[in-house]
């Protein structure tokens, strides 16, 4: 297998996945490319502490994507003018939550998708915010609505494919004899993803409505794993499966699109678990083969 970078464990790994693998991506949104970081792996592997999703994680990816998106907006805010908002939903058991809406009714959340504006959600809730404090207590809040079950592979395994969401907008600052019709808004969006788990249920001895779940969460993994090996095949097909599950239309644009799309492959370490690593660096390796636009 021939991967870009390899990180060990110990805990040491999400600083330096994010400098050599993320902070591109950030730098990227200020030019107006869109970015997705997505975490595969088996249940346990460590996608959820990687990304920084569990409720109150100072640790990981998407801590630090806040800390450094604001710390770039506050050096250009004399050129600028920023907008950031932010959107936080679940697939579980193919349906679309809204982690951020107050309602506690069914959501209406609808995927749409245009040729110029690509895939989008709508009725999905978005929350403008002015710093990394606001950010994280929108991450806080979905993550304490996030579904997640016990089994006997982890404590507190997550039963959905999450996705955080940062819109930011920028406008240049307007000179004196400047129209504001004339002016270029330049707008990039930041998909990252906690993907759940791939389960085996002779190790997860899951049943009932965990073993429904892990129905739900293998079948979203095997239409990516679909997507993936369309797009990344010697000869490309011409159908690529992308309406197959919820997650892979969300994800269309990272996979195959317009998007600066990075994959962290989590695996262990354990013996036990060398089929199911073998089987998420085949994934890995096939997704390496993706060239988006």
């Amino acid at each position: 297998f021939t991967f870009d970078r390899v990180y060990g464990g110990g805990g040491t790994a999400p600083p330096f996945i994010f400098d050599q693998c993320v902070l591109p991506l950030v730098e990227g949104l200020f030019q107006g490319y869109n970015a997705t970081v997505f975490a595969y792996g088996q249940t346990g592997s460590g996608k959820t502490y990687t990304m920084g999703t569990g409720y109150g994680s100072k640790e990981g990816v998407i801590p630090r994507v806040m800390d450094t998106l604001f710390q770039k907006i506050d050096a250009l805010k004399h050129k600028a003018d920023f907008q950031v908002r932010v959107s936080f939903i679940e697939i579980f058991k193919e349906n679309v939550r809204d982690l951020l809406s107050s309602s506690s009714s069914e959501s209406h959340i609808k995927i749409r998708g245009t040729g110029s504006a690509g895939v989008f959600l709508t009725g999905v809730t978005e929350v403008d915010v002015k710093s990394s404090q606001e950010m994280t207590a929108c991450l806080d809040k979905g993550s304490r609505c996030r579904a997640t079950g016990s089994t006997s592979m982890n404590l507190h395994s997550s039963r959905s494919h999450a996705i955080f969401t940062l819109n930011v907008e920028q406008r240049p600052k307007l000179s004196g004899d400047a129209s504001r019709a004339t002016v270029d808004i330049l707008r990039a969006k930041f998909h990252l993803v906690d993907l759940a788990g791939s389960e085996r249920v002779k190790k997860t001895r899951a049943d009932g409505d965990r073993f429904s779940e892990g129905v739900h969460i293998n079948r979203g993994l095997l239409a990516l794993g679909n997507v993936i090996s369309a797009l990344g095949a010697d000869k490309k097909r011409g159908h690529v499966p992308y309406r197959d599950s919820k997650l892979t239309r969300l994800l269309q644009d990272s996979l195959g699109g317009n998007t600066h799309t990075t994959m962290i492959a989590c695996i262990s370490p354990a013996a036990s678990n060398a089929e199911e690593t073998l089987n998420t660096l085949k994934y890995a390796n096939r997704a390496r083969n993706i060239q988006n636009k």
